[in-house]
């Protein structure tokens, strides 16, 4: 009963920072639950994808919620995106029950390894920019009307943007969808990346519009792992608490913050992960 109330304890803490992490950086608690939990509580992969799904749509919902009340996230933006994500989203999910069924763990580790670290050069090219440079609308800035603004208490101004390249966000947004049914996670790394390289959105915008998405996004590839049994109660439970109380920590200290600080904190995290991700997938990490 000790053993069961501690492992609880050590979940929920884990999922706490986790989730306070996951809504800085738009990515969801459960990019960073996923290796934890498989690298270091010795959790199976498929059922730590199960319990980090459970997490995201906490994360979102905690998270989620604030950005909205401050106006910072783009509901327009993220509504037009969230059709390819969800079917996606079906896509990976049915995916992986083929991949577990034949024992392909393995490669679930690499393609989360290098998903995470692929993430870091866009970032690095766009680290040293505050906001990001001012490019001309296209024709999906003005049909989609992909405009915005919120209050920045970091630069202590009004920050007016529009978003660009609507059909390139569309893109990777369905690929966001596929890993997130696949690896179990909100899939944020490439919401975030396809909000803020691809349509040339500032990263706050970016983050907290992903922290609003990824809700669905797992909604949708958790029904399919419930249904194959992969979501075990005693873990998700845990870890929904967690990250929950972590991911409302965490969206009263992003707007504090200056986007490059969220972005070098983002990138740190991508490396480390990323880099234990992949050399479990290649057998080189116990």
């Amino acid at each position: 009963m000790l053993d069961a109330l501690l492992l609880f304890l050590v979940l929920a803490l884990t999922s706490m920072a986790a989730g306070f992490m996951g809504s800085l950086t738009g990515l969801g608690g459960a990019t960073f639950l996923v290796p934890i939990y498989v690298l270091f509580i010795g959790i199976p992969i498929q059922y730590a994808a199960g319990a980090s799904l459970i997490s995201t749509i906490a994360t979102s919902s905690g998270a989620g919620s604030a950005y909205l009340r401050d106006r910072v996230t783009n509901v327009r933006i993220g509504m037009s995106l969230e059709m390819a994500t969800t079917s996606g989203s079906i896509v990976g999910s049915l995916t992986a029950a083929w991949v577990y069924a034949h024992n392909l763990q393995h490669v679930i580790y690499a393609i989360f390894g290098i998903v995470l670290l692929s993430s870091i050069y866009t970032q690095i090219t766009r680290s040293k920019l505050e906001l990001p440079k001012p490019k001309p609308p296209d024709r999906w800035t003005k049909w989609l009307q992909l405009y915005g603004r919120y209050y920045d208490p970091a630069l202590g101004r009004e920050v007016d943007y529009h978003g660009v390249r609507w059909w390139l966000g569309e893109l990777i947004m369905f690929a966001a969808g596929v890993i997130s049914g696949l690896l179990g996670i909100g899939s944020g790394a490439l919401k975030v990346l396809a909000m803020d390289w691809a349509m040339n959105l500032p990263m706050k915008v970016s983050t907290t519009t992903s922290n609003f998405m990824i809700g669905v996004t797992a909604a949708t590839g958790s029904s399919i792992y419930w249904h194959l049994g992969y979501i075990q109660p005693y873990f998700a439970a845990a870890t929904a608490i967690g990250v929950l109380a972590g991911s409302f920590l965490g969206s009263k200290v992003l707007l504090k913050l200056r986007n490059v600080t969220i972005r070098y904190i983002f990138m740190a995290i991508l490396a480390i992960l990323g880099i234990q991700m992949l050399l479990r997938g290649l057998g080189l990490y116990p």
